[in-house]
């Protein structure tokens, strides 16, 4: 019982292979490090090859910092609306920091959501309180069920 190797010579590599570029606009990712980890959100905006400040490969995301909770029938109207609110937030984050989903979700954060958003702090209040609105009328549909509800791990 003999186990033969095959030479160098015969071993085949691969060169040229690009990675299929998964990480768009409206893929759902998990945030895997910081305040906001564990949490939800969706890529807005994404930069593969970075930019001149970030040198890597990175994306701005919009994410739930605070899921609507469970409803039901018995409660009052005001408890009901103030369980189904949720809070957003706008951050820039490393691709080695969030991890992809399967999911996707068609919400239009292109115009609220601008490129220079993330520096300057009031801005980035303003365009997260847009983003709000925009999730609560896309969680109002009930659609998207998963995106809405808290990760349990």
């Amino acid at each position: 019982n003999f186990t033969i190797f095959a030479p160098l010579s015969t071993r085949v590599v691969h060169t040229g292979a690009k990675m299929v570029k998964f990480l768009k606009p409206g893929k759902v990712v998990i945030l895997l490090t910081g305040r906001f980890a564990g949490k939800k959100a969706v890529i807005v905006k994404h930069h593969d090859d970075g930019t001149s400040s970030r040198p890597y490969g990175h994306a701005t995301v919009v994410g739930l910092s605070k899921e609507p909770r469970k409803v039901i029938k018995r409660q009052s109207l005001k408890k009901q609306a103030k369980r189904s609110t949720l809070k957003t937030f706008i951050k820039t984050v490393n691709y080695n920091h969030i991890m992809p989903t399967r999911y996707t979700l068609d919400v239009d954060f292109k115009s609220t959501v601008a490129a220079d958003v993330t520096e300057n702090a009031t801005k980035k209040v303003e365009a997260s309180k847009e983003c709000k609105k925009l999730l609560e009328e896309k969680f109002k549909t009930g659609k998207n069920r998963w995106f809405f509800s808290k990760l349990r791990f």
